[in-house]
């Protein structure tokens, strides 16, 4: 019922006049804004490349925001140590989300298939997608802070700064017209760390799309 109300007011009108209030506005102002309206807000992360940016600027303006990883268990050790210390750096309220399944189990069963292989969509389900939606359903959001850019992948390409999900969360993506050059100032600025070496096995390219944002 408060997904369909916050649907109703945030009418696709609604959205796109945000969007253009918001263009030229800095991410500190647009997540302020979203979190004076939240009652119940989220930022998801993966720490793929430049998530330290969006875990600061949320952090800085509600310290104690409920950080939600779902951990595919494939991370590389780079982007595991780079976690550790980004969660210790910024005193993150972290809860972890992983598979049922271990990467020992499904590497012997499974092992990571090819996007042409019928297993794929299997192995996405439980990776990703079923801890995905396991967490979404214990926090409840209403509001939903994401670093999505604009060039990532076609499907973000349509989305803006504010967008809705199909279950009615009003997605908040501040760093969506942000360049990676202008993400490496911002990481800079602010004495952030960040890692290249960064591994989704559920693409096979990095301008796939995985599901989650999708949904």
């Amino acid at each position: 019922m408060e997904q369909d109300q916050l649907r109703m007011k945030f009418t696709e009108e609604k959205i796109a006049e945000l969007n253009r209030q918001f263009r030229d506005r800095s991410p500190a102002e647009i997540i302020e804004w979203a979190i004076s309206i939240a009652e119940r807000p989220v930022i998801t992360t993966n720490f793929r490349p430049y998530e330290a940016a969006i875990l600061y600027a949320c952090a800085r303006v509600k310290p104690d925001i409920d950080v939600l990883w779902c951990d595919t268990g494939y991370n590389t050790p780079q982007t595991y140590r780079c976690a550790k210390k980004i969660i210790g750096q910024l005193g993150l309220n972290i809860d972890i989300f992983v598979p049922k399944l271990t990467a020992a189990y499904r590497d012997v069963v499974m092992g990571i298939p090819q996007v042409n292989d019928p297993l794929h969509a299997e192995f996405s389900e439980q990776v990703k997608l079923e801890p995905f939606r396991r967490a979404m359903t214990q926090y409840k959001p209403d509001v939903w802070f994401t670093n999505l850019r604009q060039g990532q992948t076609e499907f973000r390409n349509l989305l803006d700064i504010l967008s809705l999900s199909k279950d009615g969360i009003l997605k908040i993506s501040p760093f969506y017209y942000y360049s990676d050059s202008e993400l490496d100032f911002y990481l800079e600025t602010y004495d952030l760390p960040n890692e290249h070496r960064y591994f989704d096995p559920t693409k096979a390219i990095s301008d796939r799309e995985c599901g989650i944002h999708i949904n």
